[in-house]
């Protein structure tokens, strides 16, 4: 029979990947967070525009808001998905400690609030890769500014 020591010693070591992985959940949050702060500062920006502007340029502003708008959307759901992510990992710790201390058989349970948190985290994924992709789509450099018939 193991004592409290190697119980709490092989408890830890079960808990390090997914506290790992908390330390990665955290890195996006943080990236993401740094996204949305800059595009809420753009739409501060162009909300100010809006008002003064009008014809070509009061639709482009529109357009950008309208974009700006469903990227806030994209990276708060991320964020929330990453939330989630990061509790049921918190989770998961908590319950190899009350597994190993109860003496209970809760592997399955432990095991499918993982993949729920790798889902999470999955989920949070694709939505960082669509807002980047829809980044990237608004920003067109016009062809004037590459100069194509140059040679450099």
């Amino acid at each position: 029979m193991k004592g409290p020591k190697q119980l709490i010693a092989q408890t830890i070591q079960l808990a390090l990947a997914p506290v790992f992985m908390l330390v990665a959940i955290g890195n996006i949050m943080n990236i993401l967070s740094t996204r949305l702060g800059r595009v809420v500062d753009r739409s501060r920006i162009l909300q100010e525009r809006h008002e003064t502007t009008s014809g070509p340029e009061h639709d482009a502003i529109v357009r950008e808001i309208r974009l700006l708008d469903r990227r806030i959307s994209t990276i708060s759901q991320a964020i929330r998905l990453l939330v989630l992510s990061a509790l049921t990992v918190g989770l998961v710790v908590a319950l190899l400690f009350i597994e190993e201390f109860a003496a209970l058989d809760i592997q399955v349970v432990v095991a499918l609030i993982f993949m729920l948190a790798i889902g999470f985290l999955m989920a949070a994924l694709l939505l960082f890769m669509r807002e980047t992709r829809a980044a990237t789509d608004a920003l067109s450099i016009p062809e004037t500014y590459l100069e194509w018939e140059r040679k450099l």
